[in-house]
This record gives structure tokens, C-alpha cells and sequence, in this order.
């Protein structure tokens, strides 16, 4: 997993949003259509469109195209690579005698 600015940042992104996290909540049961999440939601098109849009890009959320409806549902991948990323930024670099260099 690479860490950059601008993945992290997606990663986080996803999750700062009230709206979103409702979404990963109806998420968590499996797959849904997108129709599904709109109806549950209470929400328009174009605003599932673009929370999805966000949980996509950050690949916590995949998508599968059937018809004219897509479906959504938590990536395995995406949600454990997000665990690592917080495990990781969060963890203090401790410097101790065997990760010296000394001349």
C-alpha cells in the first residue's frame, strides 16, 4: 500500500461526511442498488452520485454495473487498506539504539 497525500486524503475524505458514514452503515449488510440506498436515504440521484463518487474514489466502496442501475457494496481490499493507513499514521516513529546509525 502506498502512502501519499492525496490517497490519504481521499481515505479520510470518505469518512467526514455524516451522509457517507449512513450509507457504509446500510453498506455493511451487502450489496445494494443504488435505487435501494436513494429510497432508504431520502436522498436525490445526483447526491447518492456524488457521496458514491467520493466512496468510490477512495476504495472503501466498489461498484458493479447491471442494466441502468449500479451496485455498491464494501471493498474488502479498500476497507483493510484503510485500517492499515490509520494504523500507520497514527503510530509514533520511535527512534531507539537499533535504528541508529552511528559513524
Amino acid at each position: 500500500m502506498e502512502l501519499t497525500p492525496e490517497k490519504n486524503a481521499k481515505v479520510f475524505k470518505a469518512f467526514c461526511d455524516e451522509k457517507r458514514l449512513a450509507i457504509l452503515e446500510l453498506l455493511r449488510s451487502g450489496e445494494k442498488c443504488a435505487c435501494v440506498l436513494i429510497e432508504q436515504m431520502e436522498i436525490g440521484q445526483s447526491s447518492l452520485s456524488y457521496h458514491m463518487k467520493i466512496l468510490c474514489e477512495s476504495g472503501i466502496v466498489e461498484s458493479r454495473q447491471e442494466g441502468k442501475w449500479t451496485h455498491y457494496k464494501i471493498s474488502e481490499q479498500g476497507s483493510q487498506e484503510a485500517i492499515l493507513l490509520l494504523k500507520a499514521i497514527t503510530t509514533p516513529n520511535v527512534i531507539t539504539e537499533d535504528t541508529l546509525c552511528y559513524n
